[in-house]
């Protein structure tokens, strides 16, 4: 099963991608000793962590809603054909995903919104695809929503320097710019209601505009948390950022605050890159948190 109903709200996973991507646990998570790693690794493999291998395991994949009589895409992946020079994993990527989403019941042309929850390389793919020559918008009637925050860091005529650093080049240029161009982006700020059930929030640290799509429908709660987590290692030892965050305090801060309030309130947290179940309830544990369950998506 790929499809949950949270009160009013469909939710339907949709994968891109499964597997390495070329980086170790100690390497793509510098904070935590290997001797931590080594202590949780039998429960993290063979899901999140190859032990054999050495290597992290992650999906990368769009959670696909229906909320309100609209159909919103929460991040658009890697995409095909972009030139991504440094990030080889993603470099001109060639997937079926427009192939799954049909499986799901959408086509391009159907998307209403698309959530960008940041503006890594591994979010913003499928924004654009190549019509011809030029990069054009993936979902010609959809309104994309970025935070304000984000576009100005990764915008290369703001001069910032990130820590992706070579890893998010091209990005803007292919997979945010085109979007902007055509007049479908929105930039929002602070927050943004986009219907009685779903709300995004900033949760700035991994990047400075990073967000948090909330869900509240009847009883039922859920956090889409982009990148505030990778690995539900980092539920267990949540002071643990990846190598990538452009504010490692703050992302850890945030990383607590929203743990917590997950465990207050029974959210499902639903990050981009868990693979097995794609997310989790937590509960909290001393200053740390435990999983209490995974979600009931069929485990990759």
């Amino acid at each position: 099963m790929q499809d949950i109903v949270l009160g009013d709200v469909t939710i339907t996973r949709v994968v891109e991608y499964h597997g390495h991507v070329g980086l170790s646990p100690g390497a793509f998570f510098p904070d935590a000793s290997p001797e931590t790693w080594r202590e949780h690794e039998p429960w993290l493999a063979p899901d999140f962590v190859d032990p054999a291998a050495d290597e992290y395991v992650a999906a990368v994949q769009t959670w696909l809603l229906r909320s309100g009589g609209r159909t919103i895409l929460v991040d658009t992946g890697v995409g095909n054909h972009k030139d991504r020079p440094g990030s080889p994993v993603w470099h001109h990527l060639d997937t079926d995903f427009l192939g799954e989403l049909a499986k799901a019941g959408v086509r391009p042309e159907d998307v209403d919104l698309v959530v960008n929850t940041h503006l890594h390389v591994d979010h913003v793919g499928w924004n654009t695809r190549l019509d011809g020559d030029d990069w054009a918008p993936t979902f010609p009637n959809a309104t994309y929503l970025v935070s304000r925050a984000d576009f100005d860091f990764w915008n290369p005529a703001n001069g910032h320097r990130p820590r992706l650093g070579d890893g998010n080049r091209n990005v803007f240029e292919d997979s945010v710019a085109p979007v902007r161009e055509a007049g479908q982006v929105l930039l929002w700020e602070d927050r943004h209601v986009i219907d009685r059930d779903l709300r995004l929030e900033l949760a700035p640290g991994h990047t400075p505009g990073s967000a948090v799509l909330a869900l509240e429908s009847g009883t039922d709660r859920a956090l889409f948390v982009g990148d505030l987590l990778h690995t539900p290692f980092q539920i267990v030892e949540p002071d643990t950022n990846t190598c990538f965050c452009e504010d490692p305090a703050e992302a850890a801060a945030t990383r607590h605050r929203l743990l917590g309030r997950a465990g207050d309130t029974g959210a499902l947290v639903v990050p981009a890159h868990l693979a097995g179940h794609g997310g989790a309830e937590v509960v909290r544990d001393g200053g740390k948190f435990a999983i209490k369950a995974w979600a009931p998506f069929a485990r990759l």
